[in-house]
């Protein structure tokens, strides 16, 4: 079975790229997981993100968007020093004040999903890569999206971050065009 090329052979990197990425989403609370997921991955390997998955999970309320948004300095601290995660004060700060702007376009567009989606009209945009030296790390629709993401009060979500968010998510489906997964998403 052919798989993309990045995927490796680390488990939770084949369970992820077969299950997940690139799977189109309609949920919310899956919507956060990846922005914050995405987000800390900045600098760091996907896997090391993965491998931090759980903790994330158990630091930020399992990514409820609304006790993530009231997250007091205590907590901060408090996750500073949780190894279970990766520990940068400005990444914790900025999924705090993510999650309130999240929350103003759910708000605003009854859905954060309804809102993402409204930049493709609703459709899936599929790519044709056919090796990993072929991907792209930002496009104009993901200037569009991160530019607008800015002007709500999203930190920490430049071009490309938002690109491997519209990857993770299915908005791009950028399997490479010999990876099994390709057609199936």
């Amino acid at each position: 079975m052919k798989r993309c090329q990045w995927v490796g052979n680390d488990s939770l990197m084949i369970s992820y790229h077969d299950e997940e990425w690139g799977v189109p989403l309609n949920d919310d609370l899956k919507w956060f997981e990846f922005i914050v997921l995405d987000s800390f991955q900045a600098g760091l390997s996907w896997k090391t993100i993965l491998h931090k998955r759980e903790g994330f999970r158990r630091a930020f309320y399992n990514f409820d968007v609304v006790k993530v948004s009231k997250m007091e300095e205590s907590r901060i601290v408090e996750l500073m020093q949780d190894k279970n995660i990766i520990r940068n004060e400005l990444k914790i700060r900025y999924t705090i004040s993510n999650a309130k702007a999240f929350i103003e376009i759910q708000k605003e567009f009854k859905s954060f999903n309804k809102y993402i989606w409204s930049f493709v009209d609703y459709k899936a945009i599929k790519n044709t890569i056919s090796q990993i030296s072929d991907l792209p790390t930002k496009t104009d629709l993901s200037d569009k999206i991160s530019n607008d993401l800015q002007k709500r009060g999203f930190k920490f979500m430049g071009s490309t971050i938002c690109y491997a968010l519209l990857q993770a998510s299915g908005i791009i489906n950028d399997h490479t065009i010999d990876c099994f997964r390709y057609n199936e998403v």
